[in-house]
């Protein structure tokens, strides 16, 4: 757990988007007394998240309908007040040394303007060494000023940042897969929301999208990506991501018809 009486950094926001994260949200915001500013953004969920949020008196708490997880996020910052943003998801955990980095970041003169972090995947309650996420990385610190979130790309967002960018020596802990159910869920929202990108893009769909890119999907991730070494785990989250590459393309036919 992490040390909830860290001083706190007087010019940080720190930024979540929710949508039905009841089992997660209250840990996370436990953890994060160390930021100046706490906000939540949530897409008018249908469980108790936004209630549960409400009753952290330090943490603003707003709702907002969903467009897509770049204009979200792009809301998100429009309401920070702070020079230094860090977004994170309610699934996710600071390590008291990541905290440690974010605080000497803000506090000394730096020459980036944002940094790379890389993530720690757990499966359950188990590390994932494989299976495609070893090399993920996101930019999850960085300056307010001239930064905004790409609005053609809807899902797996990329920020737009004028200037370097760092990368932070320690790791975000993703608890991405609690229970086969939800993630497959996940999986088909992150699909079909890719579909819409791909319809903006102009994609035109056919045998080798509906086919072979899932298929391909799977055996990059679970052969050349070694998520074989991850066992049952590897062979489940390598399955579902390649079910979101056929559900994106099945869901754009869908659109074109």
């Amino acid at each position: 757990m992490t040390n909830s009486k860290a001083a706190i950094i007087p010019n940080l926001s720190i930024l979540i988007i929710t949508y039905n994260e009841e089992q997660n949200i209250s840990e996370l915001l436990e953890t994060l007394s160390f930021a100046d500013e706490i906000i939540v953004v949530d897409s008018y969920s249908t469980d108790a998240t936004f209630k549960i949020a409400k009753n952290y008196p330090q943490v603003k708490v707003l709702q907002h309908p969903f467009e897509n997880y770049a204009a979200q996020r792009n809301f998100a910052i429009s309401q920070a007040k702070n020079k230094w943003i860090l977004f994170l998801d309610a699934d996710e955990r600071l390590s008291d040394q990541l905290i440690n980095e974010i605080k000497e970041i803000t506090y000394r003169k730096t020459t980036y303007r944002g940094y790379y972090c890389y993530r720690t995947f757990m499966f359950e309650n188990n590390k994932l060494h494989f299976s495609g996420w070893q090399t993920d990385k996101s930019i999850r610190l960085f300056k307010k000023k001239d930064s905004y979130y790409n609005p053609e790309k809807t899902v797996h967002e990329k920020l737009i940042i004028k200037g370097a960018i760092g990368k932070l020596k320690n790791k975000l802990t993703h608890y991405t897969y609690k229970d086969y159910n939800s993630y497959k869920a996940k999986m088909i929202r992150y699909g079909k929301l890719k579909a819409i990108e791909e319809y903006n893009k102009g994609t035109k769909p056919f045998f080798f999208h509906y086919y072979l890119r899932p298929v391909f999907q799977f055996f990059n991730n679970y052969f050349f990506r070694l998520g074989i070494l991850d066992g049952k785990k590897g062979l489940t989250i390598c399955y579902l991501n390649a079910l979101s590459v056929w559900i994106r393309f099945q869901e754009l036919k869908m659109i074109k018809k």
